[in-house]
């Protein structure tokens, strides 16, 4: 509505110019009001001036012409018209003022009735709903732009968590559109069947979730950890909705873990140098005397046993420099490679492993290269020893490993090595890149921390998902390579 000390603007849509003179002389009588009132009887022109908007209200005439009011309504509402739009008539009609009123008047007036007091009325009536709609509609406008452009997912559901409305970052979280979510529930998102009970349980017992951290599943079958509020709400109609957010903290929860597993292994490297001093030093001493026996030694059998002696000895040494060079950073020489060419290569190198069990390979590759700067041996040897854990995992016949590279941002590729073997236990995920880790009887732990060293040197982010009975998917972001 406009400052009071300027003067309202009317526009009135009357094909007979007495009817307009008798309402513009009614409308000019109210006290205290300062009015500005013009005149147009043709359909088209008044619909133009609508388009316009120079005007605070327009009243509107039921036959103008061979057109009518109600059409005229219909299209001003139709292409934006926010102001307050009243409709006249020569007789009184139930059907036409509801009609009236449905497509968007805010007045029906019988112009038989007309005098000043009914219209003060109903100016009044109008600017102010017509405020108070326009007030309305900016605070729509705010909170749907909050909503929209919100970097958390935020929706709306029903009483059942079947989405209703969700905004764009939900749609990148879980990777439907937003079409496909409408027809999906909440705890369809869950990857834990006992965390989709527990919110159940909760939210029908309180009303509303606060901060509760849950594994969600995306489209891809990839798992984020997310921290989830929602809570139940009435609209004025009385009518429930469920409304909630989701805050996506995958990447926190990945360099939480990544420091962990450095702080871990900077712990174990201090051991391990310790550990190979104090060894390397009796050790020296050993090999130094079985060397000064050697030429004093006639008998062929001390000869032999002096022969173990140091061939044992050289073999703790060797173990002794492993085990210093899984707690080194990976010496890795960076090239512009394409990724296609060394998951290639490394499936090359376990063929034979594959074929002997009749494994089922799954390559999912994008149709344009995908360049990252890498060591192409070192991040062989790297994707190799994850694809044989793959190869052991997997059932023999039945098995099926799917490989595949993704865009998943235009910064960053992801590859997936994935499995449906018998999966790892969640108490191991966040052990298996230990060095001397290992579940299985004849391993010795070293693949996968190898793996993890080298893919630290390539400054590749690690995720691995796993569900027992279900199997293994192990997640490698890279930066994609520079175009130059």
């Amino acid at each position: 509505m406009l400052p009071s000390n300027l003067p309202t603007r009317i526009l009135i849509v009357e094909d007979d110019e007495d009817d307009f003179l008798i309402i513009e002389a009614c409308i000019k009588d109210i006290p205290d009001k300062e009015f500005r009132i013009d005149w147009c009887y043709d359909f088209n022109e008044a619909l133009q001036r609508i388009g316009q908007a120079r005007y605070d209200l327009y009243f509107v005439d039921y036959l103008l012409g061979a057109r009518t009011g109600l059409e005229l309504l219909r299209e001003a509402i139709a292409m934006g018209c926010e102001e307050p739009l009243v409709l006249l008539t020569g007789i009184g009609n139930r059907d036409l003022d509801v009609q009236a009123m449905t497509i968007g008047a805010v007045d029906y007036l019988v112009k038989s009735e007309i005098n000043t007091e009914k219209l003060e009325r109903s100016i009044r009536y109008a600017l102010e709903r017509s405020a108070y709609i326009k007030a309305l509609r900016v605070n729509e406008r705010k909170f749907r732009t909050i909503f929209e452009r919100s970097k958390d997912a935020v929706f709306l559901t029903g009483d059942d968590l079947v989405f209703r409305d969700v905004n764009a970052a939900t749609s990148e979280l879980f990777k439907y559109t937003k079409e496909e979510l409408m027809q999906l529930s909440l705890y369809h998102l869950f990857a834990r069947g006992e965390a989709a009970d527990q919110l159940r349980d909760r939210l029908s017992l309180t009303g509303e979730v606060e901060d509760l951290e849950v594994e969600m599943m995306t489209r891809n079958k990839e798992r984020r950890n997310c921290i989830l509020s929602i809570s139940w709400q009435v609209y004025s109609s009385g009518e429930t909705y469920i409304q909630g957010i989701i805050h996506d903290i995958t990447n926190l929860k990945r360099i939480e873990r990544a420091t962990f597993q450095i702080e871990k292994l900077r712990s174990t490297a201090t051991l391990l140098r310790t550990l190979a001093h104090e060894v390397r030093n009796p050790l020296t001493n050993i090999n130094l005397s079985v060397e000064q026996l050697k030429p004093e030694m006639d008998s062929e059998e001390a000869n032999i046993y002096l022969e173990i002696i140091a061939r044992n000895c050289g073999r703790i040494d060797s173990l002794i420099s492993e085990l210093l060079d899984l707690s080194r950073p990976a010496e890795i020489s960076l090239q512009k490679t394409r990724l296609q060419e060394v998951l290639n290569n490394t499936l090359a190198a376990a063929s034979d492993r594959i074929s002997l069990k009749n494994i089922r390979l799954e390559l999912v590759y994008p149709e344009k290269p995908a360049f990252v700067m890498a060591d192409k041996e070192k991040l062989r040897i790297a994707f190799l020893n994850i694809l044989i854990n793959a190869v052991e995992a997997v059932p023999a016949q039945s098995g099926v490993i799917t490989i595949a590279i993704r865009e998943e941002t235009p910064q960053q590729y992801k590859v997936s090595i994935a499995d449906n073997g018998g999966g790892i236990p969640e108490e191991n995920i966040s052990r298996i890149f230990e060095p001397y880790f290992t579940s299985k009887t004849n391993g010795f732990g070293l693949g996968l921390a190898a793996t993890w060293n080298i893919l630290q040197s390539h400054r590749a982010a690690i995720d691995v998902n796993s569900q027992l009975g279900e199997g293994t998917n192990f997640l490698l972001t890279f930066e994609q390579a520079s175009e130059r």
